[in-house]
């Protein structure tokens, strides 16, 4: 190589910060660059006697074959993991190189370039990533895992448990002591709690992994709100507290997840009433005509929030008194769960509060742009006695409970799911079809639904009685022609009044 050649390289490569090295078209090394000479340790003084097409590592790695083709076809190619035996002697741990090489051809002679980018950094870098992402698949299953066995394993007994506490409650109220009523009240309240914090728990999980699917329809805001009243009216017992409205005279239709907007307002009710033990809890309702937006403000006379927690409210888990000895019991998901829901259906939930005197939170929703064509629900009393229900289940868990809530009112038929054949509807003169599924049955019971809405003469309705919580699963049956999809645990007024809704 001529002097002018060496000077031209050194000019292009010496200050560049990776390997580099030149060869000729014997395997000859012409040029290394400083960084070349710090990382092989060899200067180009001491490679006179190596050649490239001798190096019997690039010739087990398949390198010498890339390198022998890019002077072969002028052209350009990379190496994976390059390692030759100058390397190999050094016996240190060889950095991950990924090596470009290059044809040029100068004063009539062809060379090929090597450039070595040390991509240890990267690799293990993209290693670990991938174990965390495996990590995080892992803990994903174990979740879902977790999560599926809280919902069936859990709340299945908790249906038997409130169901037939709610049973003696009402059925023992004026023949046992007043003693003993505490008792009762004692374990409809801790499972209800309990039964509560496992269903926060489950919905928030499906909110946050982005599988909660709302099911929109418009409603008239006014009455959804006094549903929750009187859902809670139960939990100012003996507080001096006043529960009032302050609904506008129009009608204020919106678009919502009913579910999903009574747990909200639920949620933000239930905690103004905890952390108010006297004076008043207040819903109001407004239209801010120019945003097109319904209003619903829920104030209270509490105790107010400190400024410092404010930022903090609606996370998850959060709560401003974490001491052991806390006087509200609570597991910090109500507020966050309720501010889930409100943006997931296009709106708002916002606080205003001062420690000490109070708090208002503001929920806002955009109106039904059907509101004009929306007419008025009728009034028009349309509850119809069912004389008998089919039931069809397969480990016969929930028939002793419906019995008790339904004895005096109405007849159970009940079939095994897996003796289940077309005749027995042609024989049942039930009214409404219950179906009890269980998860070792869940596709057995999809079919079941599909057969019976397909062969059924009379056309009733179904119902699926289950535990299962997650929206996507329970779309299944609706797919597949349900009428109905009932959560476990349910109340007597829950399975009521999904029976008259089918029949209406």
């Amino acid at each position: 190589m001529t002097e002018s050649l060496l000077k031209y390289f050194r000019l292009l490569y010496d200050q560049i910060h990776f390997p580099i090295q030149v060869i000729n078209e014997e395997g000859k090394i012409v040029y290394v660059n400083q960084a070349f000479t710090f990382q092989w340790g060899y200067n180009l003084s001491e490679l006179n006697e190596y050649t490239i097409f001798n190096d019997s590592e690039l010739k087990k790695s398949g390198s010498m074959e890339v390198i022998l083709k890019t002077f072969d076809k002028k052209n350009y190619n990379f190496i994976s993991n390059y390692a030759d035996s100058l390397l190999k002697e050094k016996e240190i741990t060889i950095p991950i190189f990924r090596t470009k090489i290059f044809y040029v051809s100068l004063e009539n002679k062809d060379y090929v370039i090597l450039f070595h980018e040390d991509q240890t950094e990267t690799v293990l870098a993209e290693a670990e990533i991938k174990k965390a992402r495996d990590g995080n698949k892992e803990a994903e299953r174990l979740k879902d895992t977790f999560l599926t066995v809280l919902s069936h394993e859990l709340r299945t007994p908790l249906n038997i448990v409130l169901g037939y506490a709610s049973i003696i409650k009402e059925s023992m109220k004026d023949k046992i002591s007043s003693e003993d009523k505490i008792y009762l009240d004692n374990l409809y309240s801790g499972s209800e709690r309990l039964y509560n914090s496992i269903t926060q728990m489950l919905e928030f999980a499906q909110i946050e992994a982005g599988n909660f699917v709302l099911k929109l329809e418009t409603i008239e805001l006014r009455n959804v709100l006094k549903n929750c009243i009187d859902i809670n009216k139960k939990n100012i017992a003996g507080k001096n507290l006043d529960i009032k409205t302050k609904f506008i005279e129009r009608n204020i239709f919106v678009d919502v997840d009913i579910q999903s907007l009574e747990n909200a307002v639920n949620n933000v009710l239930n905690n103004a009433i905890k952390f108010t033990q006297h004076g008043f809890v207040e819903i109001e309702t407004d239209i801010l005509e120019d945003k097109e937006l319904a209003v619903c403000r829920i104030k209270d006379s509490g105790v107010g929030i400190t400024p410092q927690y404010l930022d903090h409210l609606f996370r998850p888990f959060s709560q401003e008194d974490l001491n052991i000895g806390r006087n509200y019991e609570g597991n910090g998901l109500g507020l966050a769960l309720a501010k889930r829901y409100i943006e997931k259906m296009g709106g708002s939930l916002l606080v205003d509060s001062i420690k000490g005197v109070g708090s208002t939170f503001t929920i806002t929703l955009p109106l039904s742009p059907r509101i004009n064509k929306y007419q008025e629900p009728s009034t028009e009393n349309k509850e119809q006695a069912i004389k008998k229900i089919l039931l069809i289940d397969d480990m016969s868990e929930s028939y002793a409970l419906l019995n008790a809530f339904l004895k005096n009112s109405y007849h159970i038929d009940v079939c095994n799911i897996k003796n289940y054949k077309n005749s027995v509807l042609g024989k049942s003169d039930s009214e409404i079809i219950l179906i009890d599924v269980n998860q070792p049955h869940w596709n057995i019971a999809l079919k079941l639904c599909r057969n019976i809405k397909k062969h059924d003469p009379q056309k009733r309705p179904v119902i699926i009685l289950s535990s299962e919580y997650v929206k996507d699963k329970i779309q299944e049956f609706y797919n597949e022609g349900a009428d109905k999809f009932v959560v476990k645990p349910f109340s007597k007024n829950d399975i009521l009044k999904t029976f008259q809704e089918c029949i209406a």
